[in-house]
C-alpha cells in the first residue's frame, strides 16, 4: 500500500511541467549553495570572474557577490555586508525561491482543482522578491543606460 502510494506521489510530481519547472530550479538553487558552500572566500578561488571588472577595471554593483554569498554560507553576515551590501537581500532571494518551490510544488499535489490560482500566487510572490531583491541592480543599470 504504500509502496503505490509512494508511485502515485511521484507520478503527480513528475506528470505537471509545474512541478517539473520547480524541481528544475531546486536543483539549480541547490548548486548554487553548493557552489558557495565548496568555493572559499579566504582562498578567493571562484572559477566565475566579473567580466566588466575583468574588462573596464572598475568594479560593478554586483562585485563581491561569490565573496559575501560565501561568507553568509559561512555565517559571517556582517562581513559579506562589506563585500557587497546587497549579498543578503540577494542571498535571500535564492533562500525565499527555494522555499516557494517547494512549498508550492506540495501544494498544487495535494490541491490540484486550485494549481492555477496557485500559479499566479506563485508568480506574484516570487516577482515581488525578485524586485525587493534586485532593485539595487535594476536601477544601475537604469543609470548607466541613461
Amino acid at each position: 500500500m504504500t509502496l503505490y502510494k509512494e508511485n502515485n506521489y511521484l507520478k503527480k510530481l513528475f506528470s505537471e511541467p509545474y512541478h517539473v519547472v520547480n524541481l528544475l530550479f531546486i536543483v539549480v538553487i541547490l548548486f548554487v549553495f553548493a557552489y558557495f558552500g565548496i568555493f572559499s572566500p579566504e582562498k578567493n578561488n571562484y572559477p566565475v570572474v566579473c567580466l566588466h571588472e575583468k574588462l573596464t577595471g572598475q568594479p560593478c554593483i554586483s562585485c563581491g557577490l561569490s565573496h559575501g554569498f560565501s561568507l553568509i554560507m559561512r555565517g559571517k553576515i556582517d562581513e559579506a555586508k562589506q563585500w557587497n551590501p546587497y549579498a543578503f537581500r540577494v542571498f535571500l532571494f535564492f533562500v525565499a525561491q527555494f522555499i516557494f518551490r517547494i512549498k508550492f510544488t506540495i501544494i498544487s499535489i495535494k490541491q490540484p482543482d486550485i494549481r492555477k490560482q496557485l500559479i499566479i500566487y506563485d508568480s506574484i510572490a516570487s516577482l515581488l522578491v525578485f524586485l525587493i531583491s534586485f532593485l539595487p541592480f535594476m536601477t544601475n543599470i537604469v543609470k548607466i543606460s541613461f
